[in-house]
């Protein structure tokens, strides 16, 4: 049974859920984490299936394209309908849009966008636009 303050009552089953946690981890994203750790689903990032691109040309063009190009292969790789939580991604405006048209291409969704502080204002606006935005009170 789900308590008051759980944000994911609404989400159907926990093994399907699909979150986003846009900028750096702050009190509000620790807490989403630790919610999120018994739900046994994949946290994923793009700076684990890239370190070394990152740290070589991180916010270049080329760089964008080679973290959409792996993060493309990590999320049609996955099992269909297998829930996430991603951090780190999307960090653009266009990275949203493209994650947006992957979710469309298998018939998914997201259940929730975390935003620190220091989140793209563009992808948070983005994400807010669509009513995915998780507000700290919610996860509380």
């Amino acid at each position: 049974m789900a308590g008051i303050s759980d944000p994911f009552a609404d989400c159907g089953a926990p093994a399907k859920i699909k979150l986003l946690c846009l900028g750096t981890p702050d009190s509000f994203m620790e807490t989403l984490f630790c919610q999120t750790r018994s739900l046994h689903i994949e946290h994923v990032s793009p700076a684990k299936l890239m370190r070394s691109e990152i740290s070589r040309g991180h916010g270049s063009p080329a760089a964008d394209k080679a973290i959409i190009a792996a993060m493309r292969r990590w999320f049609f790789a996955r099992k269909p309908d297998a829930g996430f939580v991603l951090t780190d991604f999307p960090a653009t405006l266009l990275q949203a849009q493209v994650l947006d048209e992957w979710l469309d291409a298998r018939d998914e969704s997201l259940q929730g966008v975390a935003a620190a502080s220091d989140a793209p204002a563009s992808v948070v606006q983005h994400y807010r636009t669509l009513g995915l935005a998780l507000e700290a009170a919610t996860v509380a």
